[in-house]
């Protein structure tokens, strides 16, 4: 049976070669690049299942990385890692295409956790504009329509959605949204998931007598695929 292949893209050579270590210890087939330019061409030549991508790199910024990709249309499912944990700083990376992010330092058994979170979903695309229920996002550009109409949101309420309509037709545990869209060291009331649908649906539901996001007991938080 094949191993899933994995390709790491990180130029501190010594977290690189760690990371290839355990990848490898678990069971993946590994690949390693230090610098933007090799790391681009190994993910356009190389038959992959996922990339760990960092986004400080030599040459191509990991950044520039997923953005060519994502414009090749090849949807190779992206892992970030970063030392910048500035919201607009993540928000940039998921906006050019990436799947997922982790912030450095990081844990290895997280790293393995997301990875296969990955795989489980596998390639999807990460088209420039995302439609869901008779809504328009635009990532980029941090807009919301409903048809002609634009909606106001704020930068969590985007989040929220978008992680929502990326997820479109399963259901979204508030723990996954938690870990998403605050982060896994958020320790503050997890009702505030609750807080954000209601602010959503308040703005993007009430006022056109629409059903966007559906409650799903015991399962969370769902945007139907189809309108």
């Amino acid at each position: 049976m094949a191993r899933v292949r994995v390709l790491v893209v990180e130029d501190e050579r010594r977290l690189a070669v760690a990371l290839g270590r355990w990848l490898t210890r678990d069971g993946f087939a590994v690949d390693l690049a230090y610098d933007g330019d090799d790391g681009l061409w190994r993910a356009r030549h190389g038959s992959y299942d996922a990339m760990v991508l960092d986004i400080l790199l030599p040459g191509l910024s990991g950044y520039e990385v997923v953005r060519r990709l994502r414009r090749a249309e090849i949807w190779l499912p992206v892992l970030m890692l970063t030392a910048k944990d500035g919201e607009y700083d993540i928000a940039d990376a998921l906006d050019l295409g990436a799947d997922d992010y982790l912030v450095k330092p990081f844990s290895l058994v997280v790293l393995l956790a997301r990875l296969r979170a990955l795989l489980r979903r596998g390639a999807t695309e990460r088209p420039p504009l995302l439609h869901a229920a008779g809504l328009t996002l635009d990532p980029a550009a941090r807009r919301c329509r409903r048809g002609e109409v634009d909606i106001g949101l704020t930068s969590r309420e985007f989040a929220v959605l978008e992680y929502l309509v990326r997820h479109r037709g399963r259901a979204i545990s508030k723990a996954e949204l938690l870990d998403h869209v605050w982060d896994e060291h958020f320790d503050g009331d997890p009702n505030i998931v609750e807080v954000y649908i209601g602010y959503l649906r308040r703005k993007i539901d009430t006022p056109f007598q629409a059903r966007s996001i559906l409650t799903i007991r015991g399962s969370g938080y769902l945007v139907p695929a189809d309108d």
